[in-house]
């Protein structure tokens, strides 16, 4: 017997928007800095409990594949930071319209890319 109900709407069928990009990376993003305040919070705690693994956690940071994870974790932060501002603007009721919801979403792609390059330069100067 042949069902005849209606099928779903499918992820399949649906024209990637800038709207449903960034929506997903935005919860990709929060996972992704739970796990990174995790790891800091625990990166912190080794001063107190043993500064030897301190010491080899600080060298993992300081080679270029710490260097990319921390850039990483810096460019998730500022997305992160740029999609909550522009979900703000949306529960206050502002930015529905389908131009602003495309630049404020390519405010946020661009932006966070950004602030990740500034975050970098400023940093270099500390390190």
């Amino acid at each position: 017997m042949e069902n005849k109900s209606p099928l779903s709407p499918h992820i399949q069928i649906y024209r990637w928007q800038i709207s449903s990009l960034v929506s997903i990376s935005h919860r990709i993003t929060g996972i992704i800095n739970i796990i990174a305040i995790t790891l800091i919070c625990l990166w912190i705690s080794l001063i107190f409990l043993n500064e030897s693994k301190y010491e080899g956690i600080n060298l993992l940071l300081s080679s270029t594949f710490g260097k990319f994870i921390i850039l990483g974790i810096t460019w998730s932060f500022s997305f992160q930071i740029l999609s909550e501002i522009r979900h703000l603007f949306m529960d206050l009721g502002y930015g529905f319209e389908l131009r602003t919801t495309k630049i404020s979403g390519l405010i946020v792609i661009f932006g966070s890319v950004i602030l990740t390059i500034i975050f970098f330069i400023i940093g270099k100067s500390f390190i």
